[in-house]
């Protein structure tokens, strides 16, 4: 739902105050001046929170953007994000703005399940957007004692963004089209190693990456299981 109308927006949110919980800002922190990692407190008791699950938070009076949890405590009632400032764009705009203690409301989590314990190695490929997800993984595959490698395209001004987040094992590509070619995908050192042809590969962020990265696997007869989940597209807004 990028784009309701105000009044529509308001009735949702008072019919179904309990699915949109109040929460209060209690942390923030710019990793970059382009990535902010934003922690929100409040009763979130009852709600499942998976790892690749999104929240909905609404941006302006009309606007609403997905954005996927980092990490949570349904005990404590906390709640993190990590956003990608780009430009003007009203998610951008509203996010920059966000200082504690400020109060917004959340959607209960939802979308499609990213990690499965039972398999051990796991592949994820993305760019800024997809920070958050891969933050996700951290605690999960480090406990399972798995194997979890990052592949990231970042603009220049992030690329030490995966080490301050603390991210083992993670290779970062400039955004030069190197996810949009084919061959250079193909030559990624992942894609000739037998040991990881049952990996989970975990595609998000840019949705032509995500096509191009989905016709090499598929090349390649990898026997993992793919998970494709597109946050923005060039040219369409509120993917």
């Amino acid at each position: 739902m990028p784009k309701v109308a105000k009044w529509l927006g308001n009735t949702l949110e008072g019919l179904f105050a309990s699915k949109f919980p109040l929460m209060t800002v209690i942390n923030t922190e710019y990793i970059t001046p382009f990535v902010k990692k934003i922690c929100f407190q409040g009763d979130v008791s009852g709600m499942d929170f998976q790892i690749g699950y999104a929240i909905i938070i609404r941006v302006s009076d009309t606007e609403y953007r997905n954005y996927t949890v980092s990490y949570s405590d349904t005990e404590k009632g906390v709640v993190e994000i990590i956003v990608h400032l780009h430009g003007e764009a009203p998610g951008s705009r509203f996010m920059h703005a966000l200082t504690t203690g400020e109060q917004i409301r959340i959607s209960a989590p939802r979308g499609m399940k990213q990690y499965n314990p039972s398999v051990r190695q796991h592949v994820i490929i993305g760019d800024e957007t997809s920070l958050g997800l891969a933050y996700s993984f951290l605690d999960a595959v480090k406990y399972k004692q798995h194997d979890c490698h990052f592949y990231l395209e970042l603009d220049e001004q992030n690329n030490t963004v995966p080490e301050l987040l603390g991210l083992d094992n993670y290779t970062v590509f400039s955004k030069d089209g190197t996810f949009q070619n084919e061959s250079s995908v193909a030559s990624l050192p992942v894609f000739h190693l037998d040991t990881w042809q049952d990996s989970n590969f975990v595609l998000t962020g840019n949705a032509r990456s995500i096509q191009t990265v989905k016709r090499v696997l598929k090349q390649k007869n990898f026997r993992g299981r793919v998970l494709a989940k597109a946050y923005w597209m060039e040219g369409k807004v509120g993917l």
